[in-house]
């Protein structure tokens, strides 16, 4: 079953048991999966609607921290379950001794990198955890990568 129609499905279900909070989320998934079809002008495969995903979280991560700051706290909260809602669809995200343990094996593949080789570094770790089907916070890898290649000699 596809991404969407799972959606779909569970948008249903939502109705039936009558909690708004859970049905609200997942129209609005719904709507930004819509968007991006209608984008595209094509179907979207299971890769793409993933993508269209990480980036509504990494809004609600935003909003989160935008809502704490400004003293509003019962909106925090409710962007923080939708964040749990939306990460349901998603593949479990590793965790951060996979994505050290994945960033120091992709510095012993090359050739004694620098911080000067840090782009080409982020890339190839990036690539390597998309190609194991993992998802990663690129601000993650990123601390990875800054953090071994600063014990580096």
């Amino acid at each position: 079953m596809s991404l969407v129609d799972q959606i779909q499905k569970d948008i249903t279900s939502a109705m039936k048991a009558k909690d708004e909070a859970r049905l609200s989320t997942l129209r609005m998934v719904k709507s930004a999966l819509h968007l991006r079809q209608v984008e595209k002008m094509a179907p979207l495969d299971d890769k793409e609607s993933q993508a269209v995903l990480t980036t509504l979280i990494k809004q609600r991560k935003e909003s989160v921290e935008q809502f704490t700051k400004g003293g509003r706290q019962e909106m925090a909260d409710k962007e923080a379950a939708e964040i749990v809602l939306i990460e349901t669809y998603l593949p479990k995200a590793a965790g951060e001794a996979e994505i050290v343990a994945g960033v120091k094996a992709v510095i012993a593949e090359m050739d004694s990198p620098t911080m000067k080789d840090m782009g080409t570094v982020m890339k190839n770790a990036m690539a390597r955890f998309n190609a194991a089907g993992m998802r990663v916070d690129g601000k993650l890898v990123s601390e990875a990568v800054k953090r071994e290649l600063g014990t580096k000699p």
